[in-house]
């Protein structure tokens, strides 16, 4: 076994240990999380070990570095997930590879979205980015919608071609009520999910937690967790 190869194989049942215990103490079952491995930064190398470690689930931010990456591993039995913050003349690249895009935030980003869906012939899944530290703006200082305006964009999703309504995604804000209370935080995510799925019953996915407070968000009831550095290690410095 490579060293490399060693090393994401302690990391990840490091992370497998924390999500069952977790899950445990919540009194809930190990197979209602989905682990995402966030992979953003690191090679496709990475993503290969990963696969081969039993990881289906791996998640980037930049379309730049996503792309090519999921072009080299499209051999690989993994589900894409695109998380960052997306601009409307990435989409039609992101939707070449991407499963699901979990931060749609507006309604320009949905038409273009679906035009692009359509175009693919794909059916691409949407996660509604909740932006819970929302000013006056409408929107969060890392994107996301505000609680208020979910239920207007939850609409567009689900009535529009080539688009899958699935659920709701939140970042821990770094600022406002819930900042540094991160369980108030997801709980305040469940509510919303709860709201949702009273419209939209299928759309029952809760993607909530990172490496610090992967433990908060499933004890919140979080269905999937997305984990890029206790899995891969601290990431180099973007220059």
């Amino acid at each position: 076994m490579t060293d490399r190869k060693t090393e994401l194989a302690g990391n990840l049942a490091k992370v497998e240990e924390r999500i069952a215990a977790a899950c445990a103490a919540a009194g809930r079952k190990r197979e209602e999380v989905t682990l995402i491995v966030v992979t953003k930064t690191y090679p496709a190398s990475d993503v290969r070990i990963l696969s081969g470690l039993g990881v289906r689930h791996a998640a980037e931010n930049r379309d730049q570095d996503a792309a090519p990456k999921a072009a080299e591993c499209s051999d690989l039995p993994l589900v894409w997930h695109f998380v960052g913050q997306l601009q409307t003349n990435k989409v039609r690249s992101v939707v070449g590879y991407a499963d699901l895009v979990q931060s749609v935030d507006r309604a320009r980003l949905v038409d273009a979205l679906s035009r692009e869906a359509v175009r693919a012939g794909r059916e691409v899944g949407c996660l509604l980015q909740v932006a819970l530290d929302a000013g006056a703006s409408g929107r969060g200082e890392r994107g996301g919608v505000a609680p208020g305006g979910i239920e207007e964009l939850a609409a567009l999703v689900a009535g529009s071609p080539g688009l899958r309504l699935d659920g709701l995604m939140t970042v821990a804000p770094l600022t406002g009520e819930y900042a540094g209370r991160q369980r108030a935080a997801f709980d305040r995510l469940m509510d919303l999910s709860t709201d949702l799925r009273r419209a939209h019953p299928a759309a029952n996915m809760v993607s909530a937690g990172m490496s610090a407070d992967l433990e908060e968000a499933v004890a919140a009831g979080a269905t999937h967790v997305r984990v890029g550095t206790a899995v891969l290690g601290v990431r180099p410095r973007l220059g």
